[in-house]
């Protein structure tokens, strides 16, 4: 019997690293509290959109007219607005922003460099830089209240890495950092690409954009989505915005076809109802202080701050109380093996309905 053939070798980058995991299956029919999406689902306008997309239309390439200028328009429009106008451009479209994260990191660090970022934070970050061979320096969260480490971050940017990674607010921990700190950071570091992962900004308001003339900040990229206010998770839509010549370089490295049609046409009809995304923010920081004011009220131990989420650290084992929630038919994400928050649980924010939900099922575990 002939042995089998071993399958050729990737790159050493690739042979050494460790994917990014995300527990994806068996969520249908549940309350998925666990992966920060909308609760809901997007606005009626996009599924009348999606259900009226033309059969002829899914055996032509996707176009992209006109969806840069309707995201300049919907930033514009916003009660901040934007500091100075943009240009077409200026807003690069990916296949979701984890695929816009690839591109950065692919574009612009090289085997060696090193991408800076907080810890913890958002986990993709890292295998990216892997796969390009850089070195991740993370920079750990001020304890307590997991403040913005500035004058450490400073410091590292002395150092001269090449990308400069952060998360406002940042996932998991809710770290806050304002625009004008943002701006001092990519000021001071003028050869770093500053790249702000702004997905969950409607929560707070925090955005950059309003401030920044990317004139004076080229080195400076913010990465925006659909996903979790709009409620398109599931078709992947993403916006890198910043100086023309850092978005195209970005999308070199990105295929010309890689944002499909249906996304397009479900983009269109949710930049087009604003106020429906509005009012989903609204009533998540509605539930959100509901579950804040239950979680006080009890003595739990908790943490909250930007975002649609909260971290809480449960009396008994984190892992058993995920699993009892589970069989209990709500989904949350356990921080196990993760710096500073170990043993604790993040939850979701969805409809005050929701967050009573699990509320009086998590506050039963706790007796």
């Amino acid at each position: 019997m002939t042995a089998p053939t071993p399958s050729p070798s990737a790159r050493p980058d690739v042979e050494r690293l460790r994917g990014y995991s995300a527990p994806l299956e068996g969520r249908r029919g549940l309350l998925r509290l666990d992966f920060n999406e909308n609760t809901i689902g997007p606005s009626p306008a996009v599924v009348e959109a999606l259900r009226a997309f033309p059969a002829d239309q899914i055996a032509v390439y996707p176009e992209y007219d006109g969806l840069r200028e309707a995201v300049i328009g919907n930033l514009q429009d916003s009660p901040a607005g934007l500091a100075h106008a943009l240009l077409p451009q200026q807003v690069g479209l990916f296949n979701g922003v984890d695929a816009a994260i690839h591109a950065v990191i692919h574009a612009y660090g090289a085997s060696g460099d090193t991408l800076l970022t907080t810890s913890p934070t958002f986990g993709y970050y890292a295998p990216c830089a892997g796969m390009q061979g850089m070195v991740v320096e993370a920079v750990p969260h001020e304890l307590p209240g997991f403040r913005f480490p500035l004058e450490a971050m400073r410091a590292a940017l002395q150092r001269g890495p090449k990308i400069l990674m952060l998360c406002n607010p940042n996932n998991p921990t809710g770290t806050r950092l304002s625009a004008e700190h943002v701006l001092l950071l990519a000021s001071s570091a003028p050869d770093t690409l500053v790249v702000v992962d702004e997905l969950y900004e409607a929560f707070t308001g925090d955005s950059v954009l309003p401030h920044v003339d990317f004139a004076e900040h080229a080195n400076l990229l913010v990465l925006r989505s659909l996903a979790k206010t709009a409620g398109l998770a599931g078709l992947r839509m993403g916006f890198a915005i910043g100086s023309a010549e850092v978005v195209d370089r970005v999308c070199r490295v990105s295929g010309p076809y890689d944002v499909n049609s249906f996304a397009v046409t479900a983009a269109f009809a949710a930049l087009s109802d604003q106020a429906y995304t509005d009012h989903y923010v609204a009533e998540v920081l509605r539930a959100r202080n509901y579950l804040v004011t239950e979680l006080t009220r009890s003595g739990a131990v908790f943490h909250v701050d930007g975002g649609n989420y909260l971290l809480v650290w449960p009396r008994f084992s984190a892992q058993q109380v995920e699993q009892q929630l589970r069989d209990a038919g709500i989904l949350v994400r356990s921080m196990a093996g993760k710096p500073q928050i170990d043993g604790s649980l993040r939850v979701s924010i969805g409809t005050q309905e929701q967050m009573q939900r699990f509320w009086e099922c998590y506050r039963k575990l706790e007796r």
